[in-house]
């Protein structure tokens, strides 16, 4: 009993002295900020219109019980925009909230018209016109134990979806693609079969109609092929497009990216529609005319 007393005593004493001197709990401060940003180019539903997407920044101070203090801010409350980057307007011509979420607003496109981003291990969609929905996903590996982080989802063949983020000429153990099946909800990682092998140096790959189409950058000329079917279709020279070290070309919806110009392939040909800003809503036409929207 006496042993017991002492204890109490001992909590008694030290949560006097947590209130004598700063408190115990942590006092945290969370607040919206007033207007938006973080504006960002999602991708292209057409040969005028681009998707845009910004957010509310939030701030969150925290002072702790022994004096400390720091701060964290992030972005929330996410918002799609389509804006036409062929002839300058006022501004969007289509806005709406897609999420009440206070984290994650970068969002990526997956066909013409539908984009998603993850939610944690979820993922969430967005088609244009419609609001966003969450879809819990389970995950395996087949014939590969080593899985990597999605960061690009495509179209495949078979109505499902390729998801690229590692290698795909990784070796090993190592998972080399996965398989998105939205209607299972379910994504298989796997590693390329012999009829795909020769997608193993490609950027980005994706499935049109019938055919396989891959993006590849040489990195020491940094020229960019477009093959078909393993089969090269054109080549976008380096000087044509400034493509260099830090260059990134990816598919984005039903056209091509090379280090931020959109491109059109059609007729065997691939060729430049406009080019567009990293961060905020800026089109160009590679002749020095511009069209910009404040956000």
């Amino acid at each position: 009993m006496k042993g017991g007393i002492v204890r109490l005593q001992v909590v008694a004493m030290a949560a006097l002295a947590c209130l004598v001197m700063w408190g115990c709990s942590d006092e945290v401060t969370f607040r919206w900020s007033d207007g938006r940003g973080s504006a960002e180019i999602a991708g292209f539903i057409d040969d005028s219109l681009a998707v845009v997407t910004d957010c509310r920044e939030w701030y969150e101070d925290t002072e702790t019980w022994n004096g400390g203090y720091y701060s964290d801010v992030s972005c929330g409350h996410d918002r799609m925009m389509v804006y036409n980057y062929r002839v300058q307007e006022n501004g969007p011509r289509w806005s709406d909230s897609l999420t009440n979420k206070s984290n994650g607003y970068h969002w990526y496109q997956m066909t013409d018209s539908v984009f998603w981003r993850w939610e944690g291990d979820n993922i969430l969609l967005w088609k244009v016109g419609e609001k966003a929905h969450e879809i819990r996903l389970s995950r395996k590996n087949e014939g590969c134990t080593q899985s990597f982080k999605i960061d690009r989802i495509r179209q495949r063949l078979d109505g499902k979806f390729i998801a690229l983020g590692g290698k795909l000429n990784a070796d090993g153990e190592n998972c080399q693609y996965a398989v998105l099946d939205t209607a299972a909800k379910i994504i298989v990682y796997k590693r390329l079969d012999k009829n795909l092998e020769w997608i193993k140096e490609c950027d980005d790959v994706r499935a049109w109609g019938e055919d396989v189409y891959c993006l590849a950058l040489n990195r020491t000329s940094y020229d960019t092929y477009l093959i078909v079917n393993d089969s090269v279709k054109d080549t976008m020279m380096r000087d044509e497009f400034k493509l260099g070290n830090y260059a990134m070309v990816f598919f984005m919806g039903n056209y091509i990216t090379l280090q931020r110009t959109l491109c059109k392939y059609e007729n065997n040909d691939v060729h430049r529609l406009t080019s567009y800003s990293k961060q905020g809503i800026s089109f160009g036409d590679g002749k020095g005319n511009y069209i910009t929207y404040e956000n």
